[in-house]
């Protein structure tokens, strides 16, 4: 029988990657976190195309307003699914009015999300978002 400490280990699944900033990150960025997550017995279609939607946003947003590498992880915990992508520019997102060039993406974050934030990494930031939580897990 497991102990407290090796079931909340066990219960804690991180992973990380590197990306390079280009236009391949946003779909690389997708198809990683969704194999992660289908790993990690997640496998709720429609929650994984609103993880997929999400992903695509905040590297999107590293790709074209960040500098340097893209670290994207992704994290499993009590709290639910937490996706984070770190870039170089200390530059927060902000709020800009939806037109033809964008600006959809902080409402789109929002509206499917269950939350989301920025935090200082290493002279840049990190963009976090928190998915709801997955349908087939809520069910057991």
């Amino acid at each position: 029988m497991p102990t407290a400490k090796e079931v909340k280990a066990l219960s804690e699944l991180t992973a990380r990657f590197d990306l390079p900033l280009g236009l391949r990150a946003p779909a690389a960025a997708r198809t990683l976190v969704r194999d992660m997550l289908m790993a990690w017995d997640l496998p709720d279609i429609g929650w994984l195309d609103d993880a997929d939607l999400l992903v695509s946003e905040i590297v999107s947003n590293a790709v074209c307003h960040g500098g340097g590498c893209i670290e994207l992880s992704v994290q499993s915990h009590e709290q639910g699914v937490t996706i984070k992508a770190a870039d170089g520019s200390s530059v927060v997102p902000r709020r800009r009015a939806a037109g033809e060039n964008g600006g959809f993406g902080l409402q789109i974050i929002e509206a499917i999300s269950e939350g989301w934030g920025v935090e200082e990494f290493q002279g840049g930031k990190r963009v976090w978002v928190r998915l709801r939580p997955c349908p087939s897990v809520a069910a057991f």
